[in-house]
């Protein structure tokens, strides 16, 4: 077996656990030789795809047998799958064979909340959601409507709510997650990092890994080069309170004291520039503001960030200089769910600097300059008329440095006079608001609030038993979407296409957006004849081979330089054209030019800081239902050190792996039970857990009660007054024996 294989089979399987892969081969992982047979074995036809069960979209082989689904394998010929799949690719078919899946649309009988609904035709429930959409309009004017989603078939419904007249669109995956690394990349550099992140894995000889669980979060390409990586001999630096699986094969672990990261990134800072250890000659032609961040980071010193992380000076020290010693081909890895403790953008920023004084931006190793393929769109659509702007910002205020719709602010929005207007109502694609936004009590109080919800998804998930109506979509295998135009370091566009006829009674997005549109008298905006013909009229227009590009799923635009090695020259677009260390706009706007680190609040006496993640075979609370998946990881535990374990308060034995707990935070808020892992691989002042559990929606007959919800314990949150994202490490749990076993 060749060595990268082996290392990627190691990483991901370290990341399942003591429950392994439950008997499957590396086959399941679409990383045998044997995931691709002759189609013959394996079904009548290959079709490829691309996949749905996390945000990567993933190259997918669909083989085909009799109309049913036998197996999914990477696509060899796409560059973000490379004929391979993670477990979560591999495992589509228990979302597409889900026996819980949405069957039929629902209209509500009950209460919002009681999940009480009475199946109806999909005509008599398009009517309902046009009429009260017209509603909105007619009363507030269509500016009252907001569009929650996530999922690439959401774009069908953001060109609806458009032609209906509104931009209040809002992705939980931006001020939930990614939104402070955008912002402070753009400060600094001028440009956000998208996604897939620009991030040149394969040839870094240097990874720095600050609260990033490469391994557990299996985006794909990148843990492939991760893998590839390590197995030529790059080194890996890790910053995380929690022994990962990363943390296992680096050189340095430094188990942080949670939310000081900031004090010990200016140490770092301090030590390279003291030292002289910096690119000198790259930030001379590239960087301003060298002198006022040496004078910033002056007294930053290892000593001083010693009692405040809890890292050792020559620690510091040590890390700081085996990070120096690879650049440019250093990476500081930007991360994925970011919003900690809602000063995160500076943080960021202080990654982004020091990604700067390495030289790695638009270098070799560190961050490349992605580029897009041009794709024609389908011709004849209208303009959208003048939209008027989202109120996803608090009265009087403005987080000017935001570039997305803040999906929290449009749920501030939805209590009367909290923003420049209320939004009075809801669509929600893809998304399970009740855990992807923080404090579950205040969704649920603007969900009461609202005069019209409706709900599109393929599982009956918590957030559509507060819908007045729900509407199942197809899996992501069952319909055709758009086209993907990746920015990526060799463009590409890839086709989604119907592999298998839809199930049940379920419609794909292209569909039901369509047919919204004819009752709202907005035809003129999707004028194509399906989702199929929609791409292959784009693809025609674009100087496409269409019968090509539908047998291999994928179609490249050259090989544009991405590096300054290559020939690209870098550039910025900040106001100066230059990397901005020290940020004259933010100065303007009223914060820090520099990062500074701020102290975060402790806890109650005898309280853990609670810290979550992912696990390798899951997509959050988006696979928790899937039965293949659970096959790996059938539940989530609460991380524990061991020590601590042995004299937890009220706790008359030491505290056991598998017993169950109950989770009980600063305001009281209870968890359901779950089981404790007993581990020396966490700090004693923190407590670790897999978000997207603790499911009780009652129509997942499989999550439900299973694990506990982190969601449910986020009852505080600070906003980052740069971008609007919300913190949410800033709860604090103690832990009681359950009664269950």
């Amino acid at each position: 077996m060749p060595a990268n294989r082996r290392t990627f089979l190691k990483i991901g399987a370290m990341g399942l656990g003591a429950t392994g892969l439950s008997g499957a081969t590396s086959a399941w992982w679409g990383l045998d030789a044997r995931a691709n047979p002759d189609p013959a074995t394996d079904g009548d036809k290959v079709i490829p795809t691309f996949c749905e069960l996390c945000f990567w979209k993933c190259g997918v082989l669909a083989h085909v047998k009799e109309g049913k689904v036998t197996k999914l394998v990477g696509n060899p010929q796409h560059p973000l799958s490379q004929g391979r799949l993670c477990p979560r690719g591999v495992g589509g078919t228990g979302q597409l064979y889900d026996r819980d899946r949405l069957k039929k649309p629902l209209i509500r009988v009950g209460k919002r909340g009681e999940e009480r609904f009475e199946e109806v035709s999909w005509e008599v429930a398009l009517d309902k959601v046009a009429q009260g959409m017209d509603n909105l309009r007619k009363k507030y004017g269509p500016q009252s409507l907001a569009l929650f989603s996530h999922g690439f078939g959401g774009s069908w419904f953001s060109t609806l709510v458009k032609a209906y007249g509104t931009q209040s669109i809002g992705q939980p995956s931006f001020a939930q997650c990614r939104g402070p690394r955008e912002a402070g990349y753009a400060l600094t550099f001028g440009s956000g990092l998208g996604s897939p992140e620009p991030v040149d894995i394969a040839n870094a000889k240097v990874i720095t890994l600050i609260g990033a669980h490469l391994g557990e979060n299996m985006h794909n390409t990148q843990v492939q080069e991760f893998a590839d990586a390590i197995d030529g001999g790059a080194q890996l630096v890790v910053v995380d309170p929690r022994f990962s699986v990363a943390a296992g094969k680096a050189r340095y672990w430094l188990p942080i004291k949670p939310g000081t990261d900031t004090a010990l990134l200016l140490a770092w800072i301090h030590v390279i520039l003291a030292e002289k250890r910096y690119d000198i000659e790259y930030i001379t032609a590239h960087a301003t503001g060298l002198e006022e961040l040496k004078a910033h980071v002056a007294d930053k010193t290892p000593e001083w960030a010693w009692p405040i992380t809890g890292i050792a000076p020559e620690l510091i020290r040590d890390s700081a200089r085996l990070i120096a010693s690879a650049r440019p081909a250093s990476l500081i890895h930007p991360g994925r769910h970011v919003t900690w403790y809602g000063d995160d953008s500076q943080r960021a920023r202080a990654m982004a600097i020091l990604t700067a004084l390495l030289g790695a931006w638009g270098r070799k190793g560190g961050y490349l300059t992605p580029a897009k393929m041009a794709i024609k769109g389908y011709p004849g659509i209208p303009k959208f008329g003048e939209l008027k702007e989202a109120p996803d910002r608090p009265k009087g205020q403005r987080y000017i440095f935001s570039e997305e719709v803040v999906a929290s602010g449009l749920r501030a929005a939805s209590f009367p006079g909290k923003a420049d207007y209320d939004i009075k109502g809801w669509m929600i694609y893809g998304t399970n608001l009740i855990q992807s936004l923080p404090n579950t009590k205040e969704t649920i109080a603007a969900l009461q609030k609202l005069d019209f919800v409706v709900a599109i998804d393929v599982l009956p998930a918590e957030i559509c038993g507060w819908a007045d109506v729900v509407l199942p979509e197809c899996t992501y295998l069952e319909r055709d979407d758009d086209l993907y135009v990746a920015n990526y370091k060799r463009p590409f566009v890839a086709l989604r296409q119907k592999v298998v006829e839809p199930l049940h009674d379920s419609k794909p997005g292209w569909w039901i957006a369509k047919e919204l549109a004819k009752r709202l008298g907005l035809g003129a905006y999707f004028p194509f004849e399906d989702g199929r013909s929609f791409v292959k009229k784009r693809i025609e227009l674009s100087g496409l081979d269409w019968d090509r590009f539908a047998k291999t799923g994928v179609a490249f635009g050259g090989h544009p330089p991405t590096c300054e090695e290559e020939g690209l020259l870098p550039s910025f677009a900040t106001d100066s054209g230059k990397i901005e260390l020290y940020s004259k706009a933010m100065l303007a706007a009223g914060l820090d030019p520099l990062p500074n680190y701020y102290p975060q609040e402790l806890g109650p006496v005898g309280s853990f800081r609670l810290l979550t993640g992912r696990a390798a075979p899951h997509t959050f609370g988006r696979t928790a239902n899937n039965r293949v998946l659970a096959r790996a990881y059938p539940e989530n535990e609460v991380w524990i050190n061991a020590d601590v374990a042995k004299a937890l308060p009220g706790f008359a034995q030491p505290l056991k792996s598998g017993e169950k707990v109950i989770l009980i935070n600063q305001d009281g808020v209870k968890s359901l039970p779950v089981k404790a892992k007993v581990t020396e691989r966490i700090r004693g002042d923190c407590v670790y857990m897999v978000h997207g559990w603790g499911h009780t929606a009652k129509g997942l007959s499989y999550a439900n009660g299973r694990g506990a919800s982190d969601s449910d314990l986020v009852t505080k949150y600070k906003v980052d007054p740069v971008m609007g994202g919300t913190g949410t490490n800033l709860n604090f749990v103690r832990l009681e024996r359950s009664e269950v076993a």
